[in-house]
């Protein structure tokens, strides 16, 4: 696909022309699908292409890498324009597939499009073992200072049950050239993925794990509950009765001691999953939760200009031809619907202004369901806030948003479109 074709032709560009005068985003992910190895719990759009696979020219997969990065930049370029962005993320799959020159070119067919603001945090998932301290110094001068490492376990035994690639020496590794470029100056933040409530998870073998992390000094950690998402060996694996999760009690004092500890240690937690040092809470990422907009770009991304989700594709000959759309086939954009922002707003500390999203509504039901929950300190009103505690609050998170959803449910029928 030529970079230079015409805006007309771009489906986003068809929906903008109806988004009437709402603000344009500031925000930006570009999806990277190609991994080495599909982890046994992942359901994300990927493109597994070998251990040995690689960007750089002559590697296995480098032409099927360039091929897409082609796509990817066209989308870009004929995508409607708007201000200078303010966070860009750039995810997966496994982005440090890519060699330092195709990501710098990627970014600068962003930066061509709409420029970058000024501070502008520029954030790029990292695979423990994809990568070296050269490739990540190359990263660096190509413009990203903030990093997500995906290490999701310290224990070799659990890593190989997850179906993982790197082993706990490469981590260790990784994070030390994580730690020490922001120390130097380069990097101005670092994330570490970690999950809890795996297969056989006890309390002491987490408070370990817990306390590893913490000694890399990474001033933002995102710890992630095992979902069992369809379609997955995991999928499989439980269905057959061979995978053994934690009971919720289990899970519920998982996340509590996950709170707790972290707490001690100074991080704010900001959101159901993540934690940060004061200063380095993820600015793209309080965009998702807030329901602002924001672009998406790739094969399996989904964009909101207006908070409402446009997928793309999840393969890559489905997302070359979703490019070459007929525009007049996309409808207007419309607002995040009311239940969405209510699920997505208990994910934050801060919690949500519920009753201009019950306009119109008996909230009697709503009340008599979450009265329990309020009764034992776990959800608690401020005002119109609402907000769930933390950490027991947060750790049952599932129950209250369940609550919240059945009530939704019965109400939906007949209610007018979202404002």
């Amino acid at each position: 696909m030529a970079a230079s074709r015409s805006e007309a032709a771009c489906p986003i560009a068809a929906g903008l022309a109806q988004g009437g005068n709402r603000p344009l985003p500031r925000s930006a992910y570009l999806h990277i699908p190609f991994c080495h190895r599909r982890c046994f719990y992942c359901d994300f759009p990927v493109v597994p292409l070998g251990d040995r696979a690689g960007g750089a020219p002559g590697q296995s997969g480098s032409r099927s890498i360039e091929a897409y990065l082609e796509l990817l930049c066209g989308e870009i370029e004929a995508s409607p324009a708007g201000p200078p962005l303010s966070t860009i993320y750039v995810g997966g799959g496994t982005p440090s597939m890519l060699t330092a020159e195709q990501l710098q070119r990627v970014l600068r067919s962003l930066k061509r499009r709409y420029g970058f603001a000024a501070g502008a945090e520029i954030s790029l998932e990292l695979d423990p073992a994809s990568f070296d301290q050269t490739r990540l110094q190359g990263y660096l001068r190509a413009g990203v200072n903030r990093v997500s490492l995906g290490g999701q376990s310290f224990d070799d035994d659990v890593l190989e049950r997850l179906g993982r690639r790197h082993r706990r020496r490469d981590l260790l590794e990784a994070a030390a050239w994580l730690q020490q470029a922001r120390v130097q100056g380069e990097l101005s933040s670092w994330s570490l993925d970690l999950i809890q409530s795996l297969p056989g998870a006890t309390v002491e073998h987490w408070r370990a794990q817990l306390q590893q992390a913490l000694a890399l000094e990474p001033p933002h950690l995102s710890v992630y509950d095992l979902i069992v998402e369809p379609g997955t060996v995991f999928e499989r694996l439980e269905s057959s009765g061979e995978l053994q999760l934690p009971e919720e009690d289990l899970s519920a004092d998982l996340m509590e001691l996950t709170a707790g500890t972290l707490a001690a240690a100074g991080f704010g937690h900001y959101e159901i999953s993540n934690y940060a040092l004061p200063g380095h809470a993820s600015r793209h990422n309080r965009v998702y939760w807030s329901g602002a907009g924001w672009w998406g770009f790739g094969m399996g991304a989904t964009a909101a200009p207006w908070g409402v989700r446009q997928p793309r594709p999840r393969t890559r000959e489905g997302y070359a031809a979703w490019l070459q759309r007929d525009p007049g086939e996309l409808g207007p954009p419309q607002p995040m619907p009311n239940d969405e922002r209510v699920m997505v707003g208990l994910r934050r500390r801060e919690g949500v202004l519920l009753t201009p999203l019950l306009a119109g509504l008996d909230p009697a039901g709503l009340m008599q369901r979450w009265q329990p929950y309020l009764e034992r300190g776990l959800l608690r009103r401020e005002g119109q806030r609402w907000r769930l505690s933390d950490p027991e609050g947060l750790a049952l998170s599932n129950a209250v948003l369940r609550e919240w959803l059945e009530w939704w449910e019965e109400q939906a029928e007949g209610l007018p479109p979202s404002p």
